[in-house]
């Protein structure tokens, strides 16, 4: 068995981040990755992905953007090449195709059990990400077998699929972009709308991403807010990797159909919810506070002589009775598509930290158990927590508790 201060589960950009931390301070440890570096962008991303921010926004400690296209957004593959290399310039101990199998206390410290042998360390953060599992609802068991069911990790492209109808369902960020990119193969789409956020592109001349950087929304703290178990549950922004704005009006006006949320199937017919106009209502409404924001901040700071001025989008257009069933049983819908969002991939973790919904107990990154960190989820210290431009500063916030802790007197250290 080897022996290590530190171990760190995942090489993506939040276990990267950490491990640059931890290395300045000195504190040695070992990265482990199931695959290879950046291992669920290679493999559980579609074809046609960009990066919702831009490449400004790729920013890590000690290392940032140096292309000669910081307003433009990256590819998957670009993406992947800048971990890569980030993992190279810090010269992180990573071992590659390396799976955790079980993380177990032992002897006020741990043991992380591996498919190439055990460690034994004091301290271990977790690093695997929020996106390890698709969320599937129940419901997906009644749907009829003869027709196609996908998740985001297992869709690639349109080609996959069989000529005919796609039923999308979820409407953020994930089933906007790929409601848009099927519904440009040429096959008819129907979107399932459930809560959602809209948010323009640019704004005033400027990405939304920077006015939130610069407005400090996105550095706002989870010690900060009201709700923060609501606050990491939200919906991500209906943003995607290009220049035009992709909201509901864009997938309408190409002839996209929008339905409400997906209550029930049942006799081979999926039922809808009545609460469509209200779902879009409430996001135009949450665009709205967002756009006062960046506004009351862009005044206090002198910017409105050098930007454009403020303005407001028209609402999100709904037709006046939505459908509210629709008949899976009459072959013209061939796929479904579940862009109902992710869960953390936990079954490897043995410590007792669990609150009764299966999430981790945490409080902004430090598990509630001595030495167990989190990185690389939603919100966790800050709004963009889970954004590459987010592992930074939480990393060296919890790499800075960790040593603290590794410090602190036998006597008085919580075992």
């Amino acid at each position: 068995m080897r022996t290590t201060t530190t171990v760190v589960i995942g090489a993506g950009h939040a276990g990267l981040a950490m491990s640059k931390c931890l290395s300045d301070r000195a504190i040695d440890h070992v990265v482990l990755e199931r695959g290879a570096v950046a291992n669920t962008w290679r493999t559980e991303r579609w074809d046609s992905l960009r990066l919702l921010t831009p490449n400004w926004q790729s920013r890590l400690p000690g290392f940032g953007y140096d292309g000669d296209d910081p307003d433009g957004y990256r590819t998957m593959p670009e993406v992947i090449d800048f971990i890569d290399r980030y993992a190279k310039a810090i010269e992180a101990p990573v071992q590659t195709d390396t799976r955790v199998t079980r993380l177990r206390p032992a002897d006020g410290g741990y043991i992380v059990e591996t498919d190439r042998g055990d460690w034994r360390c004091h301290t271990v953060v977790m690093a695997t990400g929020a996106c390890n599992t698709p969320i599937v609802p129940a419901l997906a068991a009644e749907v009829p077998k003869d027709i196609v069911t996908l998740t985001p990790r297992e869709y690639r492209n349109p080609s996959q699929l069989p000529d005919g109808g796609v039923l999308v369902v979820g409407a953020s960020a994930t089933g906007t972009q790929l409601a848009d990119e099927i519904h440009d193969s040429g096959r008819p789409v129907t979107m399932s709308v459930g809560e959602h956020i809209r948010a323009p592109r640019s704004y005033r001349g400027k990405d939304i991403e920077w006015w939130m950087d610069r407005a400090g929304v996105l550095d706002e703290r989870y010690d900060q807010v009201d709700d923060i178990v609501r606050a990491r549950n939200v919906p991500s922004l209906q943003l995607a990797g290009q220049r035009d704005m992709l909201d509901l009006n864009a997938l309408t006006a190409k002839g996209v159909k929008l339905v409400g949320r997906l209550s029930g199937i049942g006799n081979g017919k999926a039922q809808f919810s009545g609460s469509l106009r209200n779902q879009c209502a409430l996001s135009d409404l949450k665009m709205g506070r967002l756009l006062d924001t960046i506004d009351d901040w862009a005044t206090a700071n002198g910017l409105d002589g050098e930007v454009e001025p403020p303005h407001r989008y028209p609402p999100t257009e709904v037709e006046e009775n939505p459908p509210l069933l629709l008949n899976l049983s009459s072959g013209k819908i061939k796929t479904i598509l579940w862009a109902t969002g992710f869960r953390p991939d936990y079954s490897w973790l043995d410590v007792p930290v669990f609150d009764r919904k299966g999430r981790v107990r945490h409080d902004g990154g430090v598990v509630d158990a001595p030495g167990l960190y989190l990185m690389g989820m939603q919100f966790l210290r800050r709004r963009k927590s889970a954004l590459i431009d987010g592992a930074g500063d939480d990393a060296r916030d919890l790499s800075a508790h960790l040593a603290a802790y590794l410090n602190a007197p036998s006597a008085i250290r919580p075992v």
